[in-house]
């Protein structure tokens, strides 16, 4: 048999006509895949109001789709300029206590970031002048990345700036225009408006870090309480109670079995970095989960880095080898990553947010099985908004003999990262995306499936690729398929048969619209050896409408010239369909 059969290229096995007759019944009565289910994307307590529909004074920007662009990197692609006293306004919907703006403002001419002021008013009356900083945000060059304006390039152009203890009506006008004496332009993308609960109490069963002589006024360093609270706390088996403020720490906060902490609500209870210490990696905020039954819930973290260097070990949340815990409703920002699991099982990542950072917003990495990220959103995050991938490595490995995998990406909402992709999934056995929303993936795929990265150490006997039932299901991909630095155009879905072949992947149910390129990619770079195929793949149910509105010449679907395998398509509408591949075959209904 040539390496390139597919299993789909002659005659299907009896179990696939099994399979085929099956699933060809059940598209008969499906719905279509447009009709999604209601929950598709996280739950979002704010409302958004996009900057291009306000009234404003200033200039809209956009729409544009090319690299390196500030209108790609907005929200529909479009944003608005502001100059001295120019505003935005809009009247809001619903009454609201708490501000959020996605803006960007100019980098120093020789890199480290701006300063200035937008005043916020309500109905007239001056309310707040907000600080902005460009200082994280900005990068050039090529990955992974650089804070010289000289190397060209430039992207992650904006930041958000967040506000508590309004009070906003709804019919109230709100207006944000370009304050300070500089002649900066500030860009405006979007504005969320929240009703924040107030400041949870205290647990009955707990132990505050004031008692331990934290302050949390953010200036005084409180990483020694803290630590001396957790200490405590276990040994009585209390929980360690924040209250609301800001924390300041400046080194590793390590948390062994038996250990919960939470804090007064997401807007209330924050722990920040020290700017001056944070080039130095060990004196990072970092939460680093070490055991079993360890619980945060309710905080929020604000990092201070301003670059990428990928030798730095992660900070925000770290999982060094955990299970049976949880990590609920904490959000991250101005950190590398969100939160990176090396090893974890059983683990609970649900409601949180994650903004603003160098990379990941999650990944399931290493040996991590049995784990759920649910109900969580991104924006701005520096690469995959939710990645698994099963590195091959042995490093604190909490389930020797446990193959990684069964983990989910469920309900989510990915957006606008500025590097790579919305979901993806690099290997592991039966992983799935399920119910998840990705718009304004403009430099990658909404949903990523490939064997980019590698997965097996033959050393160490350790092989993570593919394996039982891969599914992606009931999602949808909103302007997604974006340019890639290393991969030019991605189709706003695509399967990459980078190093080794895929078997066994179920997409069904998903709704492609307005691809900035391809609808659905199937990909394998030239000269890989041992021709990598994709086998056992079923495509049901899935819509495309609206494709190359940012590159023409686009397709609903296209197989690569290199591609191998083939793929079973049904009750399906793609589009246009284009098969450059004669080592591919698709099999229709």
């Amino acid at each position: 048999m040539s390496p390139f059969t597919s299993d789909f290229s002659g005659p299907l096995s009896a179990k696939m006509r099994v399979l085929m007759l099956g699933v060809a019944l059940q598209a008969a009565c499906a719905v279509f895949a447009n009709s999604l289910k209601a929950n598709v994307g996280a739950d979002t307590p704010w409302t958004t109001y996009e900057a291009e529909a306000m009234r404003t004074t200033g200039a809209v920007l956009g729409p544009r789709y090319d690299p390196y662009q500030v209108e790609t990197e907005s929200s529909g692609q479009k944003c608005v300029s502001l100059k001295a006293t120019q505003y935005v306004e809009f009247t809001a919907a619903a009454g609201a206590n708490a501000l959020v703006v996605r803006y960007s403002l100019p980098d120093a001419p020789g890199g480290g970031g701006a300063t200035s002021n937008i005043e916020l008013s309500i109905n007239g009356k001056p309310v707040r002048s907000l600080v902005v900083t460009s200082r994280y945000s900005w990068l050039y060059g090529n990955y992974p990345f650089t804070n010289n304006p000289a190397d060209g390039k430039p992207r992650n152009f904006y930041d958000e700036v967040r506000v508590k203890g309004l009070a906003i009506a709804a019919g109230d006008v709100v207006r944000l225009a370009k304050g300070g004496s500089d002649a900066l332009p500030c860009l405006i993308d979007l504005v969320d408006l929240e009703a924040a609960p107030p400041p949870l109490a205290a647990p009955a069963t707990s132990i505050s870090v004031l008692d331990f002589g934290a302050t949390g006024n953010g200036v005084t360093d409180d990483t020694d309480a803290l630590l001396r609270c957790v200490a405590a706390a276990r040994s009585q088996g209390k929980i360690v109670w924040v209250p609301a403020g800001e924390y300041r720490l400046t080194h590793d906060i390590v948390l062994l079995s038996s250990t919960t902490i939470q804090g007064a609500g997401m807007w209330h209870t924050t722990f920040i970095g020290d700017p001056e210490l944070y080039s130095d990696a060990a004196r990072r905020v970092r939460f680093k989960l070490k055991g079993s039954d360890i619980h945060l819930a309710e905080f929020s973290i604000v990092g201070k880095l301003s670059y990428r260097n990928d030798s730095e070990p992660n900070d925000g949340i770290v999982g060094a080898g955990c299970a049976d815990s949880s990590i609920t409703r904490v959000w991250i920002e101005h950190t590398k990553t969100g939160t990176w699991i090396y090893n974890g099982s059983n683990l609970r990542i649900t409601g949180c947010r994650y903004r603003n950072l160098l990379a990941d917003g999650v990944n399931l990495c290493v040996g991590t099985y049995d784990t759920v990220i649910e109900n969580c959103s991104t924006r701005g995050t520096g690469d995959d908004c939710f990645a698994i991938w099963p590195a091959a490595s042995d490093q604190g490995f909490v389930g020797k003999g446990h193959k990684p995998g069964n983990n989910i990406i469920r309900r989510c909402t990915g957006q606008l990262p500025y590097l790579a992709n919305g979901g993806a999934i690099y290997g592991g056995e039966s992983n799935r995306i399920e119910d998840c929303l990705f718009t304004d993936i403009t430099a990658g795929c909404g949903i990523l499936i490939s064997t980019t990265f590698p997965t097996s150490d033959e050393t160490l006997k350790i092989d993570n690729n593919f394996s039982g039932d891969t599914v992606v299901q009931n999602c949808r991909l909103l302007r997604c398929g974006g340019y890639d630095h290393d991969w030019a155009w991605r189709g706003s879905l695509q399967v990459c048969l980078d190093h080794r072949s895929i078997s066994g992947l179920t997409i069904r149910q998903v709704d492609i619209r307005d691809s900035f390129s391809d609808g659905i990619s199937i990909v394998t770079p030239p000269n890989r050896n041992g021709h990598p195929s994709l086998l056992h793949t079923l495509l049901e149910n899935v819509a495309v409408s609206g494709y190359g509105i940012g590159t023409p010449s686009r397709y609903g679907l296209i197989i690569g010239r290199n591609a191998a395998g083939g793929l079973a398509l049904v009750g399906s509408r793609v589009g246009d369909i284009r098969n450059d591949s004669p080592f591919f075959s698709i099999q229709r209904n």
